[in-house]
């Protein structure tokens, strides 16, 4: 357990603390909202990579083990703002990418499809690998990021020495997806069911910032963020592509939109719900609900493996709870 003296020890710009408390299972309600104090990623980088010019974050020394984290909707990189400068001390080299419809990475093409399906999103990541000569790396993520992380894990897993991801497993399968869920379920993603229609993509478009802030509200209610917080990830949102992509990703997710053809086989591959070998950690938050525990999807991770519930941690969790999820991914990595 982690008391609340230590994670609440103040964590400066440019100065983390050198350890981390030990591994946890549990995470005190106590620690909701309580963040490391940092508001800058530093000097963005970019490298071309695939079909995208990566707007990305690096910290830590480049001989370090790397370490690529990646975020979620409504997010951006800041969701690391904390646990990337906390890896940094402890010797990784940290990435931090902007994805696909955020920030500043932007597409190389005017022509290229403005594509948000998993494998496209995925094949980023391992083209952003290549481009800057990191052959496999410590990959961690949540919502879209998780998802992104287990795609690679398990069609790329000689790319990852360990994965952490939160909520578990969240590779997409279409034809499972059509099957309707409980009526409480289904009304936890009516955000999706707007996207489906015009109305959405106008409302969308016209107020990303409130209608974000609204997510981040009701995903993470205990976490108290700041208008100033929430105003460094919603400039992220202001990405010309970013509509395009996020609309995309959901009709596609429920097959209301296709995806492009080149993409056709890795997507047969993810239907067959293909077990994640290499090492990995898992969290559950209260954003889960009754899945939180991991049960549901312990027999898709085949290797080395342990599984965290924080408790009273919503749904962005590295920023809300930074210290054990950087805990995790060094836990992960000597799995």
């Amino acid at each position: 357990m982690i008391s609340r003296r230590t994670f609440g020890r103040a964590v400066a710009a440019g100065a983390v603390a050198t350890s981390l408390p030990a591994a946890t299972t549990s995470t005190a309600a106590a620690l909701s909202g309580r963040t490391g104090g940092n508001t800058s990623l530093g000097r963005i980088k970019h490298v071309r990579a695939g079909v995208l010019d990566i707007a990305y974050a690096e910290f830590g020394p480049r001989s370090g083990q790397a370490v690529v984290l990646l975020h979620g909707w409504p997010y951006d990189a800041h969701s690391y703002v904390d646990v990337a400068p906390l890896l940094a001390a402890e010797g990784y080299h940290v990435l931090v990418p902007f994805l696909r419809g955020y920030g500043a990475t932007t597409f190389l093409s005017p022509h290229t499809v403005r594509n948000g399906q998993q494998s496209a999103v995925a094949l980023d990541v391992i083209a952003f690998m290549d481009a800057l000569r990191i052959d496999q790396a410590v990959l961690g993520g949540f919502d879209w990021g998780a998802r992104t992380v287990g795609v690679v894990a398990a069609l790329w897993p000689r790319r990852c020495k360990a994965i952490v991801a939160v909520s578990g497993y969240l590779v997409t399968n279409l034809k499972k997806n059509l099957e309707p869920l409980p009526p409480a379920a289904e009304q936890n993603w009516w955000y999706q069911y707007y996207f489906a229609t015009e109305r959405g993509v106008l409302g969308y478009r016209r107020d990303r910032y409130g209608f974000n802030k609204l997510i981040w509200r009701d995903a993470s209610p205990r976490w108290d963020f700041d208008d100033a917080t929430y105003d460094r990830s919603a400039a992220a949102f202001d990405n010309p592509d970013h509509v395009d992509i996020v609309i995309h990703n959901y009709r596609w997710r429920l097959s209301l939109a296709l995806g492009e053809a080149r993409y056709d086989r890795y997507e047969r591959e993810l239907a067959a719900a293909p077990a994640i070998a290499v090492p990995a950690i898992t969290i559950g938050s209260d954003f889960d609900g009754a899945a939180a525990d991991g049960a549901s999807y312990r027999d898709k991770f085949t290797g080395r493996y342990d599984h965290r519930i924080f408790e009273g941690i919503g749904h962005n969790v590295p920023q809300e709870a930074p210290q054990p999820f950087a805990r995790a991914v060094i836990d992960a990595d000597r799995l």
